[in-house]
């Protein structure tokens, strides 16, 4: 059995079983407004902080051999928010890949996409755009951001295409099972999740990924997503390598 030792940006020794890394983790980055009205300043702030933590994440989980990190960063019912909130959450993901894109791509991290290209502004689709292409043949660890993205109209789109194939004898209906269905969401490709993490304090799923999170196990904590350390996710992975995961078996 391998051990991880002491990480340099941890502050306190890791004990984290090399085997027993999960393969993919997602993360409901939750508490950015909550943390800025503690302090008395503007939601924006927040949202500002949280960058910087999805930057201490995405190291955290590349050091230690997660191969999927899946961020959810804005869901299709977060256009209900106040215009100035949203226009500025428009501008995050050309903010954090102006400043990390370059040592993304030195770090051979993938960078991916899940959602709805429909409502994004124009500069935020160009910053996405450049860094998938950038980092499209990068074989490290898959940055996946959930934007604009919302479980249930997954599963209806993917509903709908799978019926429109069945109608044009593509595919026979008795063909359909749970594999080919994974094959019609977002996510196809990809192993559904290990581990999924929210921060906040609150015990939800939040339209977030629901089919593809079955059997994840889940881990909840009181900390706000700017205050979400390191050795916060070192603790959310330890305590995942202590469950037995038993699929509905013994």
């Amino acid at each position: 059995m391998k051990w991880f030792g002491k990480k340099k940006s941890a502050s306190r020794q890791v004990n984290i079983l090399e085997h027993k890394v999960p393969h993919h983790v997602a993360v409901i980055m939750d508490g950015n407004g909550r943390w800025a009205k503690k302090r008395g300043l503007p939601r924006i702030a927040g949202h500002h902080s949280g960058m910087k933590t999805v930057k201490k994440i995405t190291i955290a989980a590349d050091e230690i051999g997660v191969k999927i990190l899946t961020l959810y960063a804005f869901s299709t019912e977060n256009w209900s928010r106040p215009r100035d909130e949203v226009d500025y959450l428009m501008k995050l993901p050309q903010q954090f890949l102006a400043l990390e894109l370059k040592e993304l791509i030195e770090k051979n991290v993938q960078v991916r996409i899940i959602g709805w290209r429909e409502g994004l502004p124009d500069y935020t689709l160009r910053a996405l755009d450049e860094a998938v292409e950038k980092t499209k043949h990068n074989t490290g660890l898959i940055l996946n951001f959930a934007l604009n993205y919302g479980s249930r109209k997954e599963m209806i789109e993917a509903m709908k295409t799978m019926f429109t194939d069945v109608q044009k004898g593509e595919i026979q209906l008795e063909q359909i099972d749970e594999m080919m269905y994974a094959e019609y969401l977002q996510t196809s490709g990809l192993p559904d999740p290990d581990l999924l993490i929210r921060t906040s304090g609150e015990l939800r799923l939040s339209n977030f990924m629901l089919w593809q999170l079955a059997y994840t196990e889940f881990w909840f904590t009181p900390q706000y997503w700017p205050d979400f350390s390191q050795d916060d996710f070192f603790d959310a992975i330890e305590q995942y390598q202590q469950r037995i995961r038993r699929y509905g078996g013994l």
